[in-house]
């Protein structure tokens, strides 16, 4: 009896074997199956209209693990660095350029490391500019000819008082929703395995209402979503078809490696068969970054969306989620395509990005829009541009015109910032280079402390030459003593010196957690959407924060 119980145990513990080698073989036959199904490259697509449900199933047969990725569960987030702008000698090196930077996505994501992780950011994850550009400021609307205005203004630097501030501050034309003209508008979709958690594809779909009640009858949708290979889920819709849309959007799934590259192509290509002229073109790509088939480095994705530039067709990206989420890759992804890049973190964030400022991120009113500032140097004896250290240029980009650079929507707002050494300072620096053997520069004597140059083009057909706007302004005309200056100037500068102190900037000087709480506090304002409010308690967050480590 004895062996015969062995026998049967011995024969049962056989089958169990038997049963699982089975199934992990029945898996790894579905997934080769529905790999091949899904495999077929862009040039040899041949429009795959495939049914949200079909993709759906075709993700969870797949058998990838959709577990929710947590900042402390095998994080693989990415930032590039960032080195602060130095100050550099007016006597050396006059001329500052740089490209403009609307996106707003460095700030919502630091926003979720302080609220969501109780973390501070990873310094590279902090762009001063970026920070700058998420807060609407009461400038001027430009008047003339061209859509963009400007004002100038200067003061004290609250973190270093012998030093100056000078703020630069952009407002473009605002465009009536009535008078914009038609959107073809292509979504591409991540819905790969790692999009499963709920602050990604979820908070996607949900996000996905609040855009749709903003489409008129002449705005079209399409959705193309990538997961192993990429595939067409919603053909060109007309905006009031509102419910087909929302349905199409709700029904996708999460699962599957990312085949960013072939939906890219894909997303474009459909952009082009729908391509609506003098109207506005745009593919919006939703992902958290993580691109691992087909064309998946950086170098290789820029070219792609590079060489698709040329077909004036857009580049919005929103950015979602956490872990494995791909920051740098996005951002010079965003940089290349004629676009822009938030960041979602929670509905609110998607009621302003889709909602409220819906039409300034997807309408652009000016594109490649350039700064550049020379100083006189009898009155700067040295300067820094504070933050969009990736978005310096080289003196001569400002007069190229297949130089690509920032855009500017219906309505938005840029302001950059840099903190001045006059010469009458007695931290005035000599030129760090030793003088040259075969020429010498000459100072032409004036007044003006600085020029002021900007370019840009006006989004229309083919390539299209920059428009240049140009003035000179002295000392007196800028300055103005601490508090004599609009609410807005303060407040933003209490934004950069947060920046400053999150990112442990060498040039910090002063700064200080309360010294930013006072000053943001003193220029709330009217909040209407209660975006300051919400800064002042993220200030004191990360100072709480600060103190942990």
């Amino acid at each position: 009896m004895r062996h015969r119980s062995l026998y049967m145990r011995t024969m049962i513990f056989m089958v169990m074997i038997g049963l699982l080698f089975g199934c992990a073989t029945g898996e790894e036959s579905i997934v080769q199956e529905n790999t091949e199904l899904l495999s077929p490259s862009v040039e040899a697509l041949v429009r795959p209209v495939m049914a949200s449900k079909a993709m759906a199933s075709i993700a969870m047969d797949t058998g990838v693990n959709t577990q929710s990725f947590s900042p402390s569960d095998k994080n693989t987030e990415e930032y590039d660095r960032i080195t602060d702008n130095p100050f550099r000698s007016v006597a050396d090196d006059p001329v500052s350029t740089f490209s403009i930077d609307s996106d707003t996505a460095s700030y919502t994501n630091v926003r979720r490391f302080l609220t969501q992780s109780s973390e501070l950011p990873p310094k590279d994850a902090v762009r001063i500019e970026e920070f700058l550009q998420y807060f609407p400021y009461k400038y001027a609307q430009p008047s003339g000819e061209h859509p963009i205005g400007y004002q100038l203004d200067m003061e004290p630097a609250p973190w270093a008082p012998e030093h100056r501030i000078l703020r630069i501050a952009l407002k473009a034309e605002e465009i009536m929703t009535e008078e914009l003209p038609a959107s073809n508008l292509v979504f591409l979709i991540d819905t790969s395995g790692s999009m499963h958690s709920d602050n990604k594809l979820p908070l996607l779909q949900k996000s996905m209402q609040i855009l749709v009640e903003q489409l008129r009858p002449q705005d079209s949708i399409s959705i193309v979503a990538y997961a192993g290979s990429a595939g067409v889920i919603l053909e060109r819709t007309s905006g009031e078809r509102q419910k087909t849309i929302l349905a199409a959007f709700t029904d996708l799934q999460a699962g599957g490696s990312t085949a960013g590259g072939a939906g890219i192509e894909l997303a474009y290509q459909i952009a082009r068969e729908n391509y609506i002229p003098s109207g506005n073109n745009r593919v919006i790509l939703c992902t958290d970054g993580d691109f691992n088939v087909g064309v998946s480095s950086t170098g290789e994705l820029e070219r792609l969306i590079e060489e698709k530039r040329e077909q004036n067709i857009y580049l919005t990206i929103l950015g979602l989620g956490m872990g494995n989420y791909k920051d740098s890759r996005m951002e010079a992804l965003s940089n290349i395509g004629n676009g822009n890049y938030a960041y979602i973190d929670n509905l609110l964030e998607a009621k302003k990005v889709l909602g409220k400022e819906i039409w300034g991120n997807l309408f652009a009113v000016a594109k490649d829009v350039k700064i550049q500032i020379e100083f006189n140097p009898t009155i700067v004896g040295s300067y820094r541009l504070i933050g969009y250290e990736n978005r310096v240029l080289n003196r001569e980009d400002f007069n190229d015109d297949g130089k690509d650079a920032g855009e500017m929507g219906s309505g938005q707002t840029v302001t950059a910032f840099y903190e001045l050494v006059l010469t009458s300072s007695q931290e005035e620096e000599s030129s760090s280079s030793d003088p040259l053997v075969f020429q010498e520069s000459t100072v032409i004597p004036s007044d003006d402390l600085l020029s002021l140059k900007i370019r840009y083009k006006r989004p229309e057909e083919g390539k299209e030459s920059s428009q240049l706007m140009s003035v000179l302004m002295n000392e007196e005309s800028l300055f103005h003593e601490p508090g004599k200056t609009d609410e807005d100037f303060t407040f933003a500068s209490a934004v950069v010196e947060f920046g400053m102190l999150l990112r442990d900037s060498p040039y910090q000087g002063d700064s200080s957690w309360q010294h930013v709480l006072t000053r943001a506090k003193e220029s709330k304002g009217v909040d209407e959407n209660g975006y300051r409010a919400q800064f002042i308690q993220l200030v004191e967050l990360a100072e709480l924060l600060s103190k942990q480590k």
